[in-house]
């Protein structure tokens, strides 16, 4: 399991953005969410934590290795709510 925590999502639209995101690199890849949190848990077999997280920056969010000491997010990009 790779975990990322993600300041900048903060709603439903996020999520499904997001999902997108991860699926556009692993189809088969499970997705949990738990927004209160800002944390998102992904299941791949076969795509990296790199690749992961590179997928969601581009999709415009700021991802931190859940285990990392997050850096203050910027509040631009992601959310339509920000």
């Amino acid at each position: 399991m790779i975990a990322f925590d993600i300041q900048d999502m903060t709603c439903g639209h996020c999520v499904a953005t997001i999902t997108r995101a991860v699926a556009a690199v692993d189809a088969g890849a499970a997705v949990r969410f738990d927004l209160p949190a800002h944390r998102v848990e992904i299941t791949s077999g076969s795509v990296s934590a790199d690749i992961l997280s590179q997928s969601i920056q581009d999709a415009g969010y700021t991802p931190v290795a859940a285990n990392a000491t997050p850096a203050a997010a910027p509040k631009k990009g992601g959310c339509c709510c920000g």
